[in-house]
């Protein structure tokens, strides 16, 4: 940007207007959370089959990250945005029209491709002309605003399905991308970066893959592989299945307990950036955090019929307040993964944010989409509980695997 270290009157629009884009790109992914009975029925597969296609979008979204983060480089936020705004919409219109496993595949992948920077528009745009501290507490806005789109697909969603059907929820985040390309135009100014010497698109790929691999950053890499996975595998796509089909709520009062543990995803980035301005340890707050998260998680699935806490308490499974408590508690303390964000925009120049912070991003679907498949083929053999536990084992691992390669003083 001309001034990068001005934020005025303008800048904030300009980024909340970018959070558009993630607002949409949360709300389409968790669609099946709510609505998993009705689109394995009209597609005709499996809650297990619908896992591994769902699976396509953090795996296109994860190939497409790296050159996403070069052209946020090379042709600045605007133009970038405008572009996937318009191939997410086109994405939301192909599931929507979906009759069968093949298309909604197909639909998954181009939503994957087209919100694979819907994040990482706003959190380049707003790393580019704030300082560290100040970035700290706007990635957290980011994050807290993009959130909202999973309200819009707890609740809100559950009643529109049991009104109209699964496919009203894909028409209606088309209109949201259609709402957001024309705001993004107008509201956001242009950015194009300096012209710089001409370079190969593999070179700047090995430039990213070098910047993941860096001391200072590939602890960071392994974190993020199942911070979100977690987030997306509970909150996206088994959370519903779990209140339903093991808790025996109906699809409404499931979307209501989702819709709680929503709200608390999206406070909780805010006040991950407050805690880390009033005390700093960003690496012990998220593993920390991380850790507690896998042990909800299990104590969520020790809390089923015949789980080791219901039958420790006398009880055939433990009543919803329980997992409603775990899940509003999760929510809060998951959100502490914003601060990888801030870790890695300490460790590059301004010049190189769009890269790293894309890198990020990449480990964070990429881990979505393996852990998605592998929760797929665990929900197979044991239901959601076995689906479920993925996580928090692979949570503990990750986070464990940050504290020994995070580089020391």
């Amino acid at each position: 940007m001309s001034a990068p270290t001005r934020i005025g009157a303008v800048t904030p629009v300009a980024i909340l207007v970018l959070c558009l884009g993630h607002i949409f790109s949360n709300a389409v992914r968790t669609i099946p959370a709510v609505a998993v009975d009705v689109l394995t029925r009209d597609l005709g597969i499996s809650a297990e089959a619908l896992a591994q296609i769902t699976g396509a979008f953090p795996l296109a979204f994860a190939m497409v990250m790296i050159p996403v983060g070069i052209a946020l480089d090379r042709h600045g936020v605007k133009r970038v945005a405008l572009g996937l705004l318009s191939v997410a919409g086109v994405g939301a219109v192909l599931g929507a029209l979906a009759t069968g496993p093949w298309s909604m595949l197909a639909a998954q992948v181009v939503l994957g491709a087209g919100c694979s920077g819907m994040l990482m528009c706003p959190i380049t745009f707003a790393a580019r002309g704030l300082s560290t501290a100040r970035f700290a507490v706007w990635s957290g806005l980011i994050q807290a605003v993009g959130n909202t789109g999973m309200l819009l697909s707890a609740s809100p969603l559950a009643l529109l399905v049991e009104a109209v059907d699964w496919r009203a929820g894909f028409w209606a985040c088309s209109g949201i991308a259609l709402l957001a390309i024309p705001m993004v135009a107008l509201l956001v100014p242009s950015d194009r970066p300096a012209a710089t010497a001409p370079r190969s698109l593999g070179t700047d790929v090995r430039e990213v893959a070098r910047m993941a691999a860096q001391p200072a950053l590939r602890g960071v890499m392994v974190f993020t592989f199942a911070s979100f996975a977690a987030v997306l595998g509970l909150r996206g796509l088994w959370g519903g299945p779990w209140l339903m089909d093991v808790k025996g709520l109906d699809r409404v009062a499931a979307g209501n307990v989702l819709l709680a543990c929503t709200v608390a995803l999206t406070a909780g980035p805010l006040l991950a950036g407050l805690v880390l301005r009033r005390i700093g340890r960003a690496p012990a707050l998220l593993a920390g955090s991380h850790l507690a998260c896998a042990g909800m998680i299990l104590l969520l699935v020790a809390g089923r019929p015949g789980g080791w806490l219901s039958e420790a308490a006398g009880l055939p499974m433990l009543p919803v307040s329980w997992d409603l408590a775990l899940l509003v508690l999760f929510g809060l303390v998951i959100s502490f993964q914003v601060l990888a964000f801030s870790i890695v925009r300490s460790a590059v120049p301004p010049d190189q944010a769009g890269r790293a912070l894309s890198a990020a991003n990449l480990f964070f679907f990429a881990g979505a989409a393996v852990l998605q498949g592998a929760s797929g083929a665990m929900a197979g053999w044991g239901g959601p509980a076995a689906a479920l536990s993925t996580f928090a084992v692979a949570l503990v691992v990750c986070s464990l695997g940050f504290l020994a390669l995070r580089p020391r003083r």
